[in-house]
């Protein structure tokens, strides 16, 4: 099979990238990034490109299996509206380029409590590309939705302190559909979630199913 990435720079996407590329399923690995790759192997192809000029490269997309790993942070994007654009425009759009160029099975890596309805902008956010992607009717769509993330050398105060909090009260048993998860396992369930389902048309996999 042949992967076709975005966000692999992140922290999922970085851990899934390595994976993949030393699982014998997987010919090729396709990666589009804004800045060059540090790895070099014989399986990886990589594209530095402006993800605001997607017209001009969405020709290179080639692939059984797409895996979306982007996403950025309010803090990180600067304001609500960069967010947006970030999380939903280029997932999106990235996803409808996908779709013509007849990929057949797109994961997503969404959030836990992701719902288009909710009033909480982020978990709304991440609803509402979960509701776009859906909406493309993919051979398989497959969407992930972990907790929070346990970062090897994490530099996010705010986050790790979020995940000390959370696995204290994991111990003393609240909140476990909440558990923390380390990178490493999300991408290794999205890795195998893109074999494993077959048949199904929209799988959704929880925290507590990761």
């Amino acid at each position: 099979m042949r992967a076709v990435i975005i966000g692999a720079t992140g922290a999922v996407g970085k851990v899934l990238v390595r994976q993949l590329l030393c699982d014998d399923r997987y010919q090729f690995v396709e990666i589009f990034v804004r800045s060059p790759w540090d790895i070099q192997h014989p399986k990886l192809i990589y594209h530095v490109v402006d993800f605001d000029k997607m017209t001009e490269w969405h020709h290179l997309i080639e692939g059984n299996v797409a895996f979306s790993c982007l996403g950025t942070t309010k803090k990180q994007a600067g304001s609500k509206k960069n967010q947006w654009h970030i999380d939903y425009d280029y997932v999106v759009q990235f996803a409808k380029y996908c779709k013509t160029k007849s990929i057949q099975t797109f994961v997503l890596v969404s959030s836990k409590g992701a719902d288009y309805h909710s009033k909480v902008f982020y978990l709304y956010l991440k609803g509402r590309i979960e509701q776009a992607i859906a909406q493309l009717h993919f051979n398989r769509t497959i969407i992930i939705r972990p907790s929070s993330l346990i970062r090897p050398n994490s530099d996010r105060l705010g986050e790790k302190m979020g995940v000390k909090v959370l696995l204290f009260l994991n111990r003393i048993g609240l909140l476990q559909s909440y558990r923390p998860v380390p990178v490493s396992k999300v991408a290794d369930r999205i890795r195998n979630s893109a074999v494993s389902h077959v048949g199904y048309n929209l799988v959704i996999i929880e925290n507590d199913e990761i």
